[in-house]
């Protein structure tokens, strides 16, 4: 059986080549189905040396957190960052400059996000003193039924692209809906100057060029099973190469889209033109999302669940995503003093990683989309069940095998922050799936393309009679994609998150804990040697593998390394899968106004500015 890991993932085997550590021998890579394996990594020239010395702070964080008393944005390139910054110079709100800021990183990182995905917020909203939230997941297309999906499946699951993978993309609707309650600006003034942004072009940076070369190899090599392989190639690979680090990258096709989503509103992509061109684009490769399937898209406005953390007010949003997760994991940490077990221990790492393992085994078996199966959120979210998981954790030994709770019956990822003066704090998160998407860019019927990649989120159903997850037409999937957000003493404190499959909960509980435990600020906690746990049971019906494997970055020390290892972890070295950090922080000052703090992530290509 394969494992299917849900990091924002590259194609199989590029993550891991290379990767081990001192006490322990790299993973083997995924299989590919016959394909060509990925090439390996060369050897590091750079192995053992260490960063820098800075005069204040921590000797393992890289820069200052950025402060601000007017606005601030953190983003996964500098030129979204500043394109948010401008937004909200111009007047408008957090929102409108998180909707420039998405469309842009749509154009800017399109190996992690794009009109083609969905997306989820949660916001502070200074008028309400509360903090909301929006599901913007798209269905399954409606033709598509469950036994012509398991056709499609290989070795038992959905494959990872092509068109049965391919929900209604929700993105644009959610940027709609959220201009609708909170814009300041004309929709078309927000939209516009990212339209042109796309047909200027700019250079491209370091990581996103590395991962676009190896997301487009990754196509080639599947081929066979994405029914349309030209148009990407187009967009993406024009002149037959995807462009190198510092050369220019334009694309108009995207640009023309998003003038006629600014010109005619969310109707030009749901059920106007673009629509047209999508259902046309699905006829012509055989398959199955038409106009009816987006005209039907509505935006959920939610309420967000919640815990509290050693006094931190943690939110989260309920399934279809994991944000339950983040919860559970905080709630079960919380039962053991992690402070005095120190930062970066074995006893830490080891009480958090296992709280993960327990949390995980309950999203495999509950979520799912609400619409069609009730998930026990209020008792999987309780301090009395953490406590009974809690029980289950030896603090010399890790769990043999972790299984889920009962319960009464009744990996790529773009995230960013951004704030405004009003002091309304955004946490969005938008994403394709599994790297670029399903490998389809649509095209307009006449030589030309609609600039964008339709997302590969139904990969993530399981095809298991019974489970809650399973295929459904007109149903949402599982989601990973979860933003983040934290509140002290009833004032919003973190717009954060931490983007990338699987380790989202994972990485957004140890931001928690790295500030709430170990007192670092936002820009140290996210240049913080990270964990990951791989190997839990997955909502797609697939069991786990034994105690799974424990994934830690290079800053971990050794001497932790070697006391996981004496526990039974099975330990491997860093794979690229640590996930990509943002955060903005309200921080109240005495006798003032409050300032804000923001940061980003050192594993990405982006900057964080306030002003």
């Amino acid at each position: 059986m394969r494992r299917r890991t849900f990091l924002s993932t590259l194609p199989a085997g590029a993550l891991l080549a290379g990767a081990g550590v001192a006490n322990a021998a790299p993973s083997a890579p995924q299989s590919t189905g016959g394909a060509a394996p990925a090439p390996a990594r060369p050897a590091d020239p750079f192995a053992g040396i260490g960063i820098g010395d800075r005069v204040t702070g921590p000797k393992f964080v890289g820069r200052s957190t950025v402060w601000g008393a007017h606005g601030a944005a953190a983003t996964a390139h500098p030129r979204a960052t500043l394109v948010g910054i401008d937004t909200l110079r111009r007047g408008g709100s957090a929102i409108d400059a998180a909707i420039a800021i998405n469309a842009a990183l749509g154009f800017l990182e399109p190996t992690a996000n794009g009109i083609g995905g969905d997306a989820f917020c949660m916001l502070w909203d200074p008028a309400q003193r509360k903090v909301v939230g929006f599901n913007g997941s798209g269905n399954s297309p409606r033709g598509l039924s469950l036994e012509t999906a398991r056709s499609k499946a290989r070795e038992g699951y959905l494959p990872s692209y092509g068109a049965v993978t391919v929900n209604v993309p929700g993105t644009v609707d959610a940027w709609w809906s959220a201009h609708q309650r909170y814009g300041k600006l004309p929709w078309k003034d927000v939209l516009l100057p990212v339209a042109e942004l796309c047909e200027e072009g700019v250079p491209i940076p370091q990581v996103i060029a590395w991962y676009l070369e190896r997301n487009m190899a990754g196509f080639d090599r599947q081929s066979a099973t994405i029914e349309e392989n030209d148009n990407r190639k187009k967009v993406y690979a024009p002149g037959g190469a995807t462009p190198k680090v510092g050369q220019m990258f334009a694309n108009p096709a995207l640009g023309r889209t998003l003038r006629l989503i600014a010109e005619h509103g969310r109707d030009a992509f749901y059920d106007g033109p673009i629509a047209d061109a999508i259902e046309g684009y699905f006829k012509r490769i055989g398959g199955w999302m038409t106009r009816a399937d987006l005209a039907a898209h509505r935006t959920e406005w939610v309420e967000p669940i919640q815990t509290n953390y050693r006094g931190v007010d943690v939110y989260g949003l309920g399934p279809n995503t994991q944000g339950l997760s983040t919860n559970q994991i905080l709630n079960i940490c919380e039962q053991f003093d992690l402070k005095s077990m120190g930062f970066q221990s074995a006893a830490s790492i080891h009480h958090q990683a296992e709280a993960k393992r327990l949390a995980f085994e309950d999203r495999a078996k509950w979520f799912a989309d609400d619409r069609f199966s009730q998930t026990p959120v209020a008792w999987l979210n309780s301090k009395e069940y953490a406590r009974q998981r809690a029980a289950l954790i030896r603090p010399d030994r890790v769990m043999d095998r972790a299984f889920p709770g009962d319960a009464p019956t009744q990996g790529d990822t773009t995230y960013f922050s951004v704030a405004d003066k009003d002091g309304m704090m955004v946490s969005w998160i938008q994403s394709n799936y599994r790297g670029m998407g399903s490998g389809l860019t649509p095209d307009d019927g006449q030589g030309g393309t609609l600039g964008f990649m339709f997302q590969n989120r139904g990969e993530l159903f399981a095809l298991t009679d019974g489970h809650p997850n399973v295929y459904a037409p007109g149903k949402r999937p599982f989601h990973t994609i979860i933003p983040g957000f934290a509140c002290k003493d009833g004032n919003p404190w973190m717009a954060f998150g931490v983007m990338g499959g699987g380790m989202q909960p994972q990485g957004q509980a140890q931001i928690i804990i790295n500030m709430v435990d170990y007192g670092l600020d936002p820009q140290e906690a996210g240049d913080a040697p990270r964990w990951q746990h791989e190997g839990s049971s997955e909502p797609t019906g697939q069991l786990a593998e034994g105690v799974g494997e424990l994934f830690l970055e290079t800053g971990v020390p050794a001497a932790s390394k070697a006391q996981l290892e004496a526990m039974g972890w099975v330990l491997r070295g860093p794979n690229g899968g640590f996930g990509g950090y943002q955060n903005v922080m309200m921080q109240q000052n005495p006798g003032g106004r409050w300032t804000y703090g923001a940061a980003t992530e050192m594993r990405k290509d982006g900057i964080a500015l306030a002003y």
